[in-house]
This record gives structure tokens, C-alpha cells and sequence, in this order.
């Protein structure tokens, strides 16, 4: 991981580290960059999601292209697929996105995605960096070679939601869904999808003021989507985060289905119709025990890779898999799209629905749910302290002493994160008492640590 770049981007909070100065000369750094790789001027897609601070980035990175002789196609409020997929419809030469996905609206990230629509590679990441970071002056163009703004949005995302439905062949008709657009970019798509299939859609938090973004809604806030679906006796919740890469859904019941899951079914859902390559689902050391249970009962392989849907699809792209995914519901569908899409996991689960003849909850429990404690501890925003903690001997003496109590019971995974000042407790076991008990302990002891590393 880089000064710059983290596992998702470059993230911070706008104005203080991440500011109009660092847009300015990413995109400066990373139309140079491809310039030095293709030899010509670059064209260049940038998305963005609802975020009061989206505007004045956009702004800056636009700037910066068009500065040192790049073209830049806008596609407006966007999902952050969507610019993947656009990027290479348009065969532009990368595609920009201004995001900081569930994260709360004071947040914003920059992410770049490569001419094939994957992620910016750590090679190419490092040079951007390499540029910024030395403060050399850029190539700055004068006259007719200063970059231009190209248009068509508003057809480019009409030949997103097109691509979406057309990965679904099954009669939709007579379900009902409540969508949840988390006040972020699926505002701008999600009514036009469902609009044009043959279900009924209702939507809540799709009204984006700059500030409501993720904020009490969405993916990460459960709480008022499954109280509406039933109420309004739903068959199903459909809820995106701030970005719409990540999906997860609540059942007829208000019972989450979380990514573990979305994978267990649309994977079986796969293997039934013959596109289950490799007879395996890629998953993350963070899903569920019930989703390798669920796997071994099905004679399904479960590849785990380390945390990060990059791994994921590295791995997926490695062996030809089909489908991968986190539990936090970053799912993959290698056959149609390059990064996790949260509409496109919408649909291909309504199909496996509406294949199945079964109500959603039913469906859904072919793939049990072991007891899971997280816990997120906030550390400081000083560099190496993460590292500091995670190598400390009394963490290690503990996760090791943890792990031994609940050997084949259970397990622990404690991580940092790779977008925020936190790390990670993850605790599965028998009962939700024993995994609180042993969450909160080891909790308490990063709190411990944390306020002990000085740098």
C-alpha cells in the first residue's frame, strides 16, 4: 500500500486530507502517466456519487486531465460500475471515479480503473504516486493540445442500465421489491432499471441532498428497509450503498441476506444452468463458517482469498471462476462485469428467485449463519500505528490464546482496515455470548495498545 493509494483508492476526508490540490494532480499524474504509456493523448470517463465535495473534485481532476493534455468524459452521478463498464464500452483509456462508497458524506476517495475496466494495478498506482509525491513539474500543454471536455452521458448511462438487463432471461413479473438507493449514486439509476422490468419498485432514500448520503440508509443501515418490506408485504429488500457497488438484501420476513449468502444461492442458481465454472465460489477469510459448511454439503469448492474484492477477482481471473464476492456484499459476476455491482446482484438474485418457485427467506437458508461479532476499533490516523498494534506481542499472545479456546468451536480474524483508521474484530462461534465476550475483550486490548503506541 502506497502514501497515497490504499486497498480502494486514495480516501480522506475532503478539505483536510484529501483536498482540491491532491484532485488537481492525481489527474494531472494520471494523464501523464497513460500519455507515457500510449503514446498519444488519453481519454479518460469520470463517475461520481451524491457528495456535497463530488462536484468540486470532479471539478479539480478535470482540470488537472485537460492541464497536461488529456480528454475527459463525464458521465455525471453515476454508480461506480458503471464507469468500469462505460470505460470500456467508450474504449477510453481509464476511468476516474469520485466515491468513498458507504463511508459517511464528509468522506470522498478516488479510484481508477484501467482500460479494460479492473482496477488501476499496484505498478501503475505507484507511478501516479511517484508522480505527485516528487513535485516535479508536470508537461503542462498550451494552445489547440490542452485536453477537452467529451459528452454523451446521458446515452452512456442508458447503455449501462440496458447491459444490466440484459443479463437476466427470466420472466420478473409479479414480484414486489422496495429499493433502497442509500441517497447515493443508484438515485440516478436505480429507478430507470426497475422501471424497465416487468416487477413492481417502490424506493426510499433516493432523494440525495449533498449530506444524506449512507446516512441512517443503505446497505450499512438495514433497519428502515426491513421494517418497509414488511410492512408493505414485499417478497423482497434491495439495499445499495453509496456508490451501488455493493448490494445486500432483506428477506419477506426483514431478515437480512448478507453477500455470504447472495453467493450461496446465486452460485447454486449458476451450477443449475451450467455457468458455474470451475464448480467454485471465491469468497474472503471474512465470510461465514456457514458459507464453507454450506459449500462442503453441496460439493461446492470455496476459494477464500485475503480481504478485498481486488483479491477476489485476481482470483477469480486467475482460475476462470464465475463468481465471487465479500460478505459485505461485494459480489462479482465475472461473466458481466469487472468489479462488484450492486443492481446487477439485485438481478441476477431476483432471477435465482423467481427460478427457484421459493419465498426469498426460503431460499436464503440453504446457506446457514453462524454467530458473528464485528467490531470496529478507531485508532489513530498516524501512519504505522495499524501496523504497530497488529505487531505487538500481547495482540498476538491473545488472538493465539482466543483461537486456541475455540479451536473447530470458532474462529477470530482481526484486521486493519484499508480505507479507515480502524481495525477490525472478527469473532464466529457456537453463540452470539461467546463471540461478544471474545470480540469486546479483544477490543478492549487494541484500546489498550492503541493509546499506548506513541510515534
Amino acid at each position: 500500500m502506497g502514501k497515497l493509494f490504499g486497498t480502494d483508492g486514495i480516501r480522506g476526508i475532503v478539505g483536510e486530507n484529501l483536498t482540491v490540490e491532491l484532485a488537481f494532480h492525481v489527474g494531472q499524474a494520471v494523464a501523464a502517466v497513460l500519455t507515457e504509456e500510449k503514446g498519444s493523448k488519453p481519454t479518460i470517463t469520470i463517475g461520481k456519487d451524491t457528495r456535497i465535495s463530488s462536484d468540486m473534485l470532479e471539478a479539480a481532476l478535470m482540470a488537472g486531465i485537460c492541464s497536461v493534455g488529456g480528454d475527459v468524459m463525464p458521465l455525471g452521478t453515476i454508480p461506480t460500475p458503471a464507469v468500469a463498464y462505460l470505460t470500456v464500452l467508450e474504449q477510453a483509456d481509464a476511468g476516474i471515479v469520485i466515491s468513498a462508497s458507504h463511508n459517511p458524506y464528509e468522506h470522498n476517495g478516488i479510484k481508477v480503473f484501467n482500460a479494460r475496466g479492473y482496477k488501476l494495478s499496484d505498478e501503475s498506482e505507484a507511478r501516479v504516486e511517484e508522480l505527485i509525491l516528487s513535485g516535479a513539474p508536470m508537461d503542462v500543454k498550451t494552445h489547440g493540445e490542452i485536453g477537452k471536455r467529451l459528452h454523451g452521458m446521458r446515452q452512456m448511462k442508458r447503455d449501462y442500465i440496458d447491459h444490466l438487463i440484459s443479463s437476466i432471461d427470466c420472466d420478473l413479473s409479479g414480484l414486489r421489491v422496495l429499493v433502497d438507493c442509500a441517497n447515493g449514486a443508484a438515485s440516478a439509476t436505480a429507478p430507470d432499471l426497475f422501471d424497465g422490468l416487468p416487477l413492481h419498485a417502490d424506493f426510499i432514500h433516493r432523494e440525495p441532498d449533498g449530506v444524506n448520503i449512507n446516512d441512517g440508509c443503505g446497505s450499512t443501515h438495514l433497519k428502515s428497509l426491513s421494517e418497509g418490506v414488511v410492512a408493505g408485504g414485499y417478497d423482497l429488500g434491495i439495499a445499495f450503498d453509496g456508490d451501488a457497488d455493493r448490494c445486500l438484501l432483506v428477506d419477506e420476513t426483514g431478515h437480512t441476506i448478507d453477500g455470504d449468502k447472495v453467493m450461496a444461492v446465486c452460485g447454486a442458481d449458476l451450477r443449475r444452468h451450467g455457468k458455474l465454472s470451475g464448480n467454485a465460489i471465491v469468497a474472503t477469510v471474512m465470510s461465514n463458517l456457514g458459507l464453507h459448511e454450506y459449500c462442503r454439503k453441496e460439493g461446492i469448492e470455496l476459494v477464500c482469498t485475503a480481504v478485498g474484492d481486488r483479491h477476489v477477482l485476481e482470483k477469480m481471473l486467475e482460475c476462470g471462476y464465475a463468481i465471487g464476492g465479500e460478505q459485505s456484499g461485494h459480489t462479482i459476476f465475472r461473466e458481466y462485469a469487472t468489479t462488484g455491482d450492486g443492481e446487477l446482484t439485485a438481478l441476477q438474485f431476483l432471477q435465482a428467485l423467481r427460478r427457484s418457485g421459493k419465498r426469498a427467506s426460503e431460499l436464503a437458508s440453504c446457506c446457514p449463519q453462524y454467530p458473528q461479532e464485528l467490531i470496529n476499533v478507531a485508532v489513530s490516523h498516524v501512519p504505522g500505528v495499524k501496523d504497530a498494534i497488529m505487531q505487538d506481542p500481547a495482540l498476538r499472545h491473545a488472538i493465539a490464546q482466543m483461537e486456541q479456546e475455540l479451536a473447530g468451536k470458532g474462529r477470530v480474524l482481526i484486521r486493519p482496515s484499508g480505507t479507515e483508521a480502524l481495525i477490525r474484530v472478527m469473532v464466529e462461534a457456537k453463540t452470539t455470548e461467546v463471540a461478544r465476550k471474545v470480540a469486546e475483550d479483544l477490543a478492549d486490548l487494541i484500546k489498550i495498545l492503541s493509546e499506548k503506541i506513541q510515534f
